[in-house]
């Protein structure tokens, strides 16, 4: 908890907020709230509209680290929770969910684990991660909000960061065609009419280091593989990515992170931004 602030002027909780926490996110500020972080003279609100007077003590509290073992073993941290959402930073090496080959161990199994646990009901999967790719994952709390967040899906705004080999020619621009899964399940783009499902992303190169650089990718279409597929047909493959043509591996991962997503909340309708920050070991890779 840091330390209480007096309050001078009467007003809304949530101004006084976005004043005294300046140059915070205002999303992140109101996700605090929401979230039990404030306090009001010793008490836990989420009233955005709380009416301060002069003489309150306003208090924040710190962001607390998971409390089940299950979530902190598989290093999962919650990058947001309320009654309709929960979004995790997923590690590298983990299935969202349930495979042939791996039925137990996934995202999905441990944070349902942590809900039953404080008795918060079940869990809905949203989307997915490939299991080498860290980052945000997101889950809804229905069935119902499921359905109207995957119906909503291409109004969602989702940034990777990608660190590759090399540096495309151009500092910025967009790949668009089309892409195919062969029999061997790797992905190939092809012809238009040839059976491929259309694939757009847009990149921008962030920072170069030696051999490597540092890509954010906004995806405008959502294909199996696609990032790693469209960047290595600009000559730049993912870095630890050999089955699309990456020769070095310098993190011990792919190289490839969720970073954020921006999305309309299904019940609220205000527009929510989750981020998680680049792991240090690949930001160790572009310097």
């Amino acid at each position: 908890m840091l330390p209480p602030a007096p309050v001078t002027k009467a007003g809304p909780l949530l101004a006084w907020l976005f004043d005294s926490l300046r140059p915070m996110n205002r999303t992140r500020i109101k996700q605090r709230l929401r979230h039990g972080y404030i306090s009001v003279n010793g008490t836990i609100t989420t009233r955005h509209d709380y009416p301060l007077q002069p003489g309150d003590q306003v208090a924040i509290a710190r962001i607390r680290p998971p409390t089940d073992r299950s979530l902190a073993d598989a290093g999962i941290a919650i990058a947001l929770e309320d009654d309709a959402l929960i979004v995790i930073d997923k590690p590298p090496g983990l299935l969202t969910v349930a495979t042939a080959a791996e039925k137990t161990d996934t995202a999905f199994a441990r944070l349902n684990a942590h809900l039953t646990a404080r008795g918060l009901g079940r869990l809905f999967v949203v989307h997915r991660l490939d299991r080498e790719t860290s980052g945000l994952l997101l889950f809804a709390r229905s069935a119902a909000l499921r359905d109207r967040l995957q119906a909503n899906w291409g109004d969602v705004k989702k940034t990777y960061l990608a660190v590759v080999e090399g540096k495309p020619r151009r500092d910025e621009g967009v790949v668009d065609n089309f892409l195919l899964e062969g029999r061997d399940l790797r992905v190939r783009a092809v012809r238009k009419g040839s059976g491929g499902r259309r694939a757009v992303t847009h990149y921008r190169v962030l920072a170069t280091h030696g051999p490597y650089s540092l890509i954010e990718v906004v995806l405008e279409t959502g294909r199996k593989h696609q990032i790693r597929v469209h960047l290595t047909g600009l000559g730049c493959p993912v870095i630890g990515d050999p089955l699309y043509g990456s020769a070095s591996d310098p993190a011990g991962r792919l190289g490839l992170h969720a970073q954020r997503l921006s999305l309309d909340h299904p019940v609220s309708g205000e527009r929510v931004e989750v981020e998680a920050p680049l792991p240090a070991v690949l930001r160790r890779v572009v310097g």
